[in-house]
């Protein structure tokens, strides 16, 4: 696979997408597309996602990312449900602190890429990972 558009980084292609959409309606465009919403595996991923996000949308608030708590609350998992290992709360603003309501994570440019539990609901943009053979 070719990355024709978004940036490659870390043997993946990462596709910002403008329209803002629900949680899952998001990660099932991704899906559709052949890939899942991205999900940053350590610090220097994070990093990456959130300068391609500001060069791409300066204006943004946040991005959906590939991280929830949908099915047990409290344990973080990717969209393939495996445990998440790496985390970037912004203890700042005491993240994650939405309980029940808030299950599906942003990257927040407003905190410098720091993460955001949120409606799942909410409609944001949101950035697509596809792996690179």
């Amino acid at each position: 696979m070719v990355c024709l558009r978004g940036i490659k980084a870390h043997k993946k292609c990462y596709l910002a997408v403008e329209e803002p959409k629900h949680y899952h309606e998001a990660n099932e465009d991704c899906i559709a597309q052949g890939g899942t919403l991205a999900t940053p595996r350590d610090l220097n991923e994070n990093n990456d996602l959130r300068d391609y996000a500001q060069r791409t949308s300066p204006g943004s608030k946040d991005f959906w990312i590939g991280v929830t708590d949908i099915v047990k609350e409290g344990q973080y998992v990717d969209v393939n449900s495996m445990p998440i290992t790496y985390f970037n709360w912004d203890r700042s603003k005491k993240q994650p602190t939405g309980g029940k309501r808030e299950s599906c994570v942003t990257l927040s440019l407003a905190s410098q890429g720091k993460w955001h539990d949120e409606v799942c609901r909410s409609l944001k943009k949101y950035i697509c990972e596809y792996l690179i053979p």
